[in-house]
């Protein structure tokens, strides 16, 4: 039940970031107005859009570890995307670095 609600979640964060990468936006706080939501959420929920693609890939086919949460993803989670992979544990695809590398 709670992997059900990872994938609108992630498709929220793909579509804000949009959002503010566009203009549309401003900010994540000028978004969390628009959008009568609390800044904070906002921010947390943004941040699921720098996640590995790998992750992604893996929530979106329904492949993300047993027991992974939004809570989960939703916490602190490393922009390094082999400390994301091990702080959620997945398996790690690569050494390679940083989301944006």
């Amino acid at each position: 039940m709670a992997a059900a609600s990872l994938k609108p979640a992630l498709a929220r964060a793909f579509r804000w970031q949009k959002m503010i990468e566009s203009g549309e936006a401003k900010s994540n706080c000028d978004l969390a107005r628009q959008l009568k939501m609390d800044q904070s959420l906002v921010a947390r929920t943004i941040r699921l859009a720098s996640l590995a693609p790998d992750i992604v890939e893996a929530v979106l086919k329904g492949d993300e570890p047993s027991g992974l949460s939004l809570k989960t993803m939703r916490g602190e989670i490393p922009m390094n995307w082999v400390e994301q992979r091990d702080a959620l544990g997945m398996p790690d695809k690569d050494r390679g670095g940083l989301a944006g590398d």
